[in-house]
């Protein structure tokens, strides 16, 4: 499972810094027609597009690496033991809420499929809203594996306790 996690997390940061590039590319080319007098339309639109998918897909990253949702101050406050449980419920509580998210973000993604693109018709709106469950479950399986490897850690301080 760590490969899985590993390859899943590369393959985010890596479309993560391909989006940030097209919306930096795609702002850039707006500003430079303007300042020509032209305006390409479409670059808007995939500007704010391209930022979508580079912020959801960075939020899952940050959940990879427990940088996006935490209690730091009562981190510091707890034993090692303790920070793990709460580690634990932290967890648990992202997996409960990314179930939903994976939930309605289908049911968006289902609504709104067939949606087009107001300046680029032939682009369904559907592949915008797919970030969204990529987003999810993708924190899920961060979260689970976060589980997993408190629980461990745990186990292992039981051990030591029991053999003591």
């Amino acid at each position: 499972m760590n490969r899985l996690i590993k390859t899943i997390e590369k393959i985010q940061i890596t479309a993560g810094i391909i989006f940030l590039i097209i919306f930096f590319l795609a702002t850039l080319l707006q500003i430079i027609t303007r300042y020509m007098g032209m305006s390409v339309l479409w670059t808007e639109e995939l500007a704010n597009n391209a930022f979508i998918w580079a912020i959801f897909m960075g939020a899952a990253v940050m959940v990879k690496h427990k940088e996006h949702f935490t209690f730091d101050f009562l981190q510091m406050k707890l034993g090692q033991k303790n920070k793990l449980y709460l580690n634990i419920f932290i967890d648990t509580l992202l997996v409960a809420f990314n179930v939903l998210i994976t939930i309605y973000g289908f049911q968006l993604l289902e609504h709104f499929w067939n949606y087009t693109w107001e300046t680029m018709p032939a682009l369904k709106m559907g592949f915008i809203w797919l970030a969204v469950p990529v987003m999810s479950v993708t924190m899920i399986l961060y979260s689970v594996d976060h589980i997993a490897d408190s629980i461990g850690k745990l186990s292992k301080m039981d051990g030591k306790e029991v053999g003591n």
